[in-house]
């Protein structure tokens, strides 16, 4: 009779997980971002102090930084005595046209460039990069002389054109790193499955792309809020936008200098509120989009 053999239970070894070491914070470093942040708030918040201060005391030299009432009177007299609101539904409209139109040009545009590299993609991209690093002045002048011919000057399609033709490698570029992101195979899938390259883009890309698209949005939204030069430019009285009305108010009576201000801060706060909601789109941009060149 052969003896019988017991197997002994397994013993279960438990490795400990390595403790995590907690990065403690460089005194240094949270010093120098603290100083940087208030020498780049400073002219912010200077211009607010200034646009709530009576006239008298906000270019009083010293400065008066107490003992003064806070007012609004700049904000009430830039609504009353000028055409500030005019001023800034064109800065708006203009800023979302030519949003608008520059993605519904750049996603079709980057997806192509990003599927079918060889040397026109190549060309295409670097004469994209070329146009976005010419001087503002180069690119401008010729869009006047356009918009005088064509009888659109001084209107806000004008301007928005102008932009969407400005930003536009800028979207493309952003648009394409990301669409580079997406493994090819998911193309082949959707066409094995009957999708056309159009179909393929509406019903798989596009959602897929939702966090790129988002931050092209933003940015184009943001260059094209705050653009002076081309507006400048390309309006007169109908089209002027905020940025353009600020610098006329410069050099002028008190009164005006600190109308100036109350529409810098009025310009300013959309851009920041933008810029803190979608905050974590925009660190995507900057990083993920910019991965592959």
């Amino acid at each position: 009779m052969m003896p019988s053999t017991a197997t002994a239970p397994a013993t279960r070894v438990v490795v400990p997980a390595p403790k995590r070491r907690r990065r403690r914070a460089n005194p240094t470093a949270a010093i120098l971002l603290i100083l940087l942040a208030v020498l780049m708030l400073a002219p912010f918040i200077w211009t607010a102090l200034s646009v709530t201060k009576p006239t008298d005391v906000a270019f009083a030299n010293p400065p008066v930084l107490s003992g003064y009432t806070p007012t609004l009177e700049a904000f009430k007299n830039l609504w009353e005595t000028t055409y500030f609101a005019e001023y800034l539904v064109n800065t708006a409209v203009v800023a979302v046209i030519s949003t608008v139109v520059a993605l519904v040009l750049g996603i079709p545009a980057a997806y192509a460039l990003s599927r079918f590299p060889g040397y026109v993609s190549a060309i295409l991209l670097l004469l994209a990069l070329v146009f976005r690093s010419l001087p503002r002045f180069a690119v401008v002048l010729p869009m006047y002389d356009i918009s005088r011919a064509l009888g659109i000057y001084d209107t806000n399609f004008a301007l928005a054109a102008a932009l969407v033709a400005i930003n536009q490698p800028f979207s493309i570029w952003l648009l394409r790193n990301f669409f580079a992101e997406i493994p090819k195979e998911l193309d082949e899938a959707a066409m094995i499955d009957g999708c056309t390259r159009w179909g393929t883009l509406r019903r798989i890309m596009i959602p897929l792309m939702r966090p790129g698209i988002l931050t092209a949005g933003v940015f184009v939204f943001l260059f094209a809020f705050q653009e002076y030069l081309t507006a400048l430019v390309l309006t007169d009285t109908a089209s002027k936008t905020v940025p353009v009305f600020i610098t006329t108010q410069l050099g002028q009576t008190l009164p005006m200098l600190q109308q100036a201000g109350a529409a810098a801060m009025l310009l300013t706060l959309p851009v920041i509120a933008i810029s803190f909601i979608a905050q974590k789109y925009l660190v995507a941009g900057l990083s993920d989009g910019s991965v592959k060149g």
